[in-house]
């Protein structure tokens, strides 16, 4: 059996375009002489929140031992590194060396499976470490700029929403149809969700402002 090149590219939306990839992809065949056919790149335009996409899924059934995949960046795979590290692990138990032109480091092709082992794990380490580090730097800077802001007396988080910040406009709102809402039986024609989507307030706020009010008449 003739062992075959297969790539995969993948963006975010349809908006997106898929030139960059393809072309990178190519340019790298072309300099180590690898014949990639063109019935053999499998592009999605889907999420990377996980591998339930079309394209990537007919390639998994077309991928064979011994054939090799070649993707551009890392996270064309998926954005979620645990997940992209089981999905590598499960590649590479089936056989198929792995290519990835802007972490060359990772190539699996002409090593041993000791080796690929070896590298994928180290690698794999070093990328959750970095993103780690990445999530902890954007934390501290938030809270850093949390703390500036109270040194500067800046009011923070949802406002405190009650009867006396409503709007004159969300005011004469509620006083021209309370009456609907919390009179009489025969006479309430307004139900609460209705009376909600008037004021434009969430349930808590609404019937913290609807008791507020019936406490002012």
């Amino acid at each position: 059996m003739i062992n075959k090149i297969f790539s995969y590219i993948r963006v975010s939306s349809r908006e997106q375009n898929t030139d960059r990839q393809i072309e990178s992809i190519k340019e790298y065949c072309k300099s180590h002489n690898l014949k990639l056919e063109e019935r053999d790149i499998y592009t999605d335009k889907a999420s990377g929140k996980d591998f339930n996409r079309d394209s990537y899924k007919a390639l998994k059934l077309n991928l064979r031992q011994g054939d090799t995949l070649i993707i551009k960046e890392l996270d064309r795979l998926g954005r979620n590194m645990e997940m992209i590290k089981d999905e590598w692990q499960e590649l590479i138990k089936a056989g198929i060396d792995i290519i990835i032109i802007d972490n060359e480091i990772l190539n699996t092709t002409n090593k041993t499976d000791l080796e690929k082992t070896l590298i994928s794990n180290i690698i794999f380490e070093l990328l959750s470490y970095m993103a780690e580090k990445e999530r902890l730097k954007i934390r501290q800077r938030q809270a850093e700029g949390i703390a500036v802001a109270k040194q500067k007396g800046i009011a923070l988080g949802r406002p405190n929403l009650n009867l006396e910040t409503l709007t004159e406009t969300q005011r004469k709102i509620l006083e021209d149809n309370f009456d609907r809402f919390d009179g009489d039986r025969k006479d309430r024609t307004l139900t609460a969700e209705e009376f909600m989507n008037l004021l434009d307030l969430k349930r808590n706020s609404f019937y913290k402002v609807i008791q507020e009010y019936k406490a002012s008449k």
